[in-house]
């Protein structure tokens, strides 16, 4: 049981967002027009005390984790097409994870228009490939990133303005959300998220995030709110409800002398959900977490390299409060070796705990495991 619990949890890492990956091949076609191609992959060895089929031995398991290939078209200097893909575990079929027509006018005013992220909190923002964490998904997530029903991997159909005025920044979109069973009205799912940079700004593309710049910025402080609604958004074709949930968060980057960095980061979450896994509906049920949740990590970037990359610990710890079940909790603590930034990283970490993708109390799993990442 703690094995199956911990690779869901390494499966819910695949099902938030991830950033167009930094680099990759440039085909011009024209002035204006360009065709670029990247691809990303998240490899993993884990091991789960008790987890090995004889229930008393650690499992070992090596899994891949996430392939994705990236595909971004310039058509003219205002308008683009991004088509990304995702295939889990190495063994699964080829999904599409964004199909964007892009439209981006100004810095303060854009348009998308297609399959992509909805705008929500900074893990589902920043996905797997642009968190400090290995293992961020171990809270509940917004309903783009549960079965299908509403979307998946924190993607959905729908349409996107996002901009930033100045140090303010914006996403509002409106998205298909519950397509069918508690939505017989054909309401639509409607996200936001907000933020405000006190010191630097940001500078991942679009409404994304990121969870260090390695100090590139210098000091940053963002404080950034994010919500999303959708009246029949839960229960089943038999008995509906509706869905809210908001988040709060804050991220700071620190940058010291000799390349040294500290990054917190934090978050409180919470659902408001009529039908909940705790108390499914009648029939075929889209039952979400309901309650609250909360997360913090702190993560320092030692100055100096070692070899071609640098150190960065970190500690994470996550608690998730349901208000139909009982509490759970799950510590992290890491340690990267970023040689390239996001584009090659190694990661070692050991995680204990009974919290997971649900939000529901699971069992108790004390694991370890060694990931890579590489992007081009």
């Amino acid at each position: 049981m703690k094995k199956t619990v911990f690779k869901a949890a390494g499966a819910a890492l695949m099902t938030a967002a991830s950033l167009p990956a930094l680099a990759g091949a440039k085909i011009e076609i024209g002035d204006e027009s360009w065709v670029s191609v990247g691809a990303g992959l998240r490899t993993a060895f884990t091991a789960v005390e008790d987890g090995a089929p004889s229930g008393d031995d650690w499992s070992t398991d090596f899994d891949v984790q996430s392939i994705r290939l990236y595909f971004t078209g310039q058509i003219t200097d205002k308008i683009g097409i991004t088509f990304n893909t995702e295939e889990i575990y190495g063994d699964g079929p080829v999904d599409t994870l964004d199909v964007i027509a892009r439209f981006e006018f100004s810095k303060a005013f854009n348009v998308w228009m297609g399959r992509m992220l909805t705008p929500a909190d900074r893990i589902e923002m920043n996905g797997p490939y642009y968190g400090v964490s290995w293992n961020q998904y171990t809270q509940p997530l917004y309903p783009s990133d549960q079965d299908g029903t509403a979307g998946t991997y924190g993607r959905d159909d729908g349409l996107t303005v996002w901009g930033s005025l100045g140090k303010f920044q914006y996403a509002v979109g409106a998205f298909e959300g519950v397509d069918g069973k508690s939505n017989q009205e054909d309401n639509l799912l409607y996200a936001a998220r907000v933020a405000f940079h006190l010191l630097a700004m940001e500078n991942s593309p679009a409404y994304y995030t990121s969870s260090t710049y390695f100090g590139s910025l210098g000091n940053i402080l963002t404080f950034a709110a994010s919500a999303q609604t959708q009246d029949g958004g839960t229960g089943s074709e038999l008995e509906s409800g509706d869905f809210t949930g908001f988040t709060l968060e804050v991220f700071s980057e620190t940058a010291f002398g000799g390349g040294a960095v500290l990054n917190i980061e934090a978050e409180y979450k919470e659902f408001e959900a009529d039908y909940s896994i705790g108390s499914p509906a009648a029939g075929d049920c889209f039952c979400l977490f309901d309650g609250e949740s909360w997360f913090g990590t702190a993560a320092f970037l030692l100055p100096g390299k070692i070899g071609p990359g640098q150190l960065q610990p970190y500690l994470r710890y996550v608690e998730n409060s349901p208000s139909d079940g009982d509490d759970s909790d799950l510590t992290e603590i890491g340690l990267n070796y970023w040689i390239s930034g996001y584009n090659a990283r190694v990661n070692v970490n050991y995680g204990s705990g009974d919290a997971n993708i649900s939000g529901y109390k699971g069992a108790d799993v004390d694991a370890f495991s060694v990931g890579v990442q590489l992007q081009i």
